[in-house]
């Protein structure tokens, strides 16, 4: 079963576009949320965290503050070597 994961990222942010990249790199699936334009979305993501800095991203509701790769790889099953370590 596919993971539901949330993005919830802003256009300038450089981590945003890192993580996204990463995430897709690795053949995971997830819905990006503008937090500029959905204010809802930006209370919700704030509620949840208590943090109003992105990214953020929700993995099947356990929320990852930042571009945290360990806390991401450990809850999306996602195994690095160290080769792809030095070119990331």
């Amino acid at each position: 079963m596919r993971p539901n994961i949330i993005v919830f990222s802003t256009p300038t942010c450089s981590w945003c576009k890192k993580l996204k990249e990463y995430l897709k790199k690795h053949g995971q699936y997830f819905k990006d949320i503008d937090v500029s334009k959905d204010l809802a979305a930006q209370r919700d993501m704030i509620r949840k965290t208590g943090q109003q800095g992105v990214p953020q991203l929700w993995i099947n509701g356990v929320a990852v503050v930042g571009f945290d790769r360990d806390k991401i790889n450990r809850l999306l099953n996602i195994e690095i070597n160290h080769k792809e370590i030095q070119n990331d």
